[in-house]
């Protein structure tokens, strides 16, 4: 029964960091090509939307949940019958934790930027010149230490 828990948790990890990099993934390939297309007034109020609308019970618990559990998979196999799964369970938890420090230290700051940025129409142009090539540039880094999170965790 005690192996149970810390494969239980591992599993949690791993959709957990499945999830994020769907997200970033969809927003890399899907989104940000769509709104590349619209002009500037179009763009910051579909990105304020967006960035509204993904501020939610659910998504927090994905996004925190997903290195949490990633560092307590860690943990609960250092003593266990699968001590070898650390090879990966380690580097996952770096890029688990990379993807999270991205988040928090460029994307959402560029977020809140966008979000208090002036409406007038040259003020519209430059908070997008600010804005739309480092997010889309990191959320890209963030998708692949995600997804090589995830790949890490699935072939454990």
């Amino acid at each position: 029964m005690m192996h149970v828990i810390p494969e239980a948790v591992l599993v949690g990890a791993t959709v957990g960091n499945g999830l994020l990099a769907g997200v970033f993934f969809a927003f890399s390939r899907g989104v940000a090509p769509g709104l590349r297309r619209v002009d500037d007034r179009a763009y910051v109020t579909a990105f304020r939307a967006i960035n509204r609308s993904i501020v939610n019970v659910l998504f927090l618990l994905v996004f925190l949940g997903a290195p949490i559990a990633t560092a307590a998979a860690a943990a609960l196999h250092l003593d266990g019958a699968r001590r070898e799964a650390l090879a990966g369970l380690v580097p996952a938890l770096v890029l688990s934790l990379l993807s999270f420090a991205v988040t928090v230290l460029v994307n959402v700051p560029l977020n809140n930027r966008l979000a208090a940025a002036p409406t007038g129409d040259v003020q519209l142009r430059k908070a997008r010149d600010d804005f739309e090539i480092r997010w889309n540039r990191w959320n890209h880094v963030r998708t692949a230490t995600s997804t090589a999170a995830l790949a890490l965790l699935a072939i454990i």
